[in-house]
């Protein structure tokens, strides 16, 4: 009976498995697809002509090259900026008793259910007063007023899940509060910080609302921005956008990589009570 039940589960696991890459499958297949095959009846799994013409419009007719780069220059710059002050909030909110922490949580808790699109007015009219409408400092601004809330949430969870002992032995030997959380706590906290930075930073790769509305520029644009001019009235340039999706997904997939023990680690934490 046990293995009975472990072989459906692994089947199900499985199926599950193929629905979920399913999509990027079909994505990079269509990127390699010549454009007479990609509407071709009846449909093929793989292409009969292999074919890298999408890729190569891409860098040719399309500057993808630069929007690539600033959409890497507004989502590092961003979510480290996001973490950082995450780190810092975080830290506050979980070792500080002040007056009003319950109200300023509560705060950072409403502001993620208010819809963007309220607010979109006011900060379009305030980005225009500061120059700031084409610019990738302003989108980065915008990013990090949007994300640090939730950031902060975040951090404290995880420093409540850090002992008090570890810092309050640390000040025993003569450290400062500011020394013990540097040289004691963040080495501890390197997979909260981690899977911090990586929300911030694919919510920043991935986000078109606020880049569409404040980016006009071709040399501003990010790469939500350029795949979306593949969408004409009449027509969806199909090759582009899949060769476009495969490329952007590219970074997020090395970074991802790079520090995926943080990200397993920071995300499976919370076995340690302070």
């Amino acid at each position: 009976m046990r293995r009975l039940a472990t072989a459906a589960k692994v089947v199900v696991l499985a199926a599950w498995l193929l629905i979920t890459l399913f999509p990027l499958y079909w994505i990079v297949v269509t990127s390699l697809k010549p454009k007479a095959e990609i509407f071709s009846m009846p449909l093929r799994y793989w292409p009969g002509n292999v074919t890298f013409e999408h890729y190569a419009e891409l860098f040719s007719f399309a500057d993808f090259g630069a929007y690539l780069l600033n959409s890497l220059l507004v989502s590092l710059v961003a979510a480290g900026a996001v973490t950082a002050i995450g780190v810092l909030g975080g830290y506050t909110l979980a070792r500080f008793a002040f007056p009003g922490r319950g109200a300023l949580m509560l705060a950072f808790l409403v502001t993620q259910m208010i819809p963007l699109f309220i607010a979109l007015g006011p900060l379009y009219l305030l980005m225009s007063d500061l120059d700031l409408l084409n610019r990738l400092a302003g989108l980065m601004l915008v990013y990090v007023a949007m994300l640090v809330p939730f950031a902060t949430i975040i951090m404290r969870g995880f420093y409540e899940r850090v002992p008090v002992a570890l810092e309050e032995a640390a000040q025993v030997d003569g450290a400062s509060r500011l020394v013990a959380m540097v040289r004691v706590v963040i080495p501890v906290m390197l997979p909260g910080i981690a899977a911090t930075f990586i929300f911030a930073f694919v919510q920043c790769w991935n986000e078109l609302f606020l880049a569409i509305t404040f980016i006009d520029s071709e040399d501003a644009k990010t790469i939500p921005v350029a795949m979306n001019s593949f969408i004409t009235q009449y027509d969806i340039d199909w090759g582009s956008m899949a060769a476009a999706t495969v490329v952007s997904v590219l970074p997020t997939l090395v970074l991802f990589a790079a520090i995926r023990r943080y990200i397993v680690e920071g995300l499976t934490a919370g076995g340690v009570k302070g």
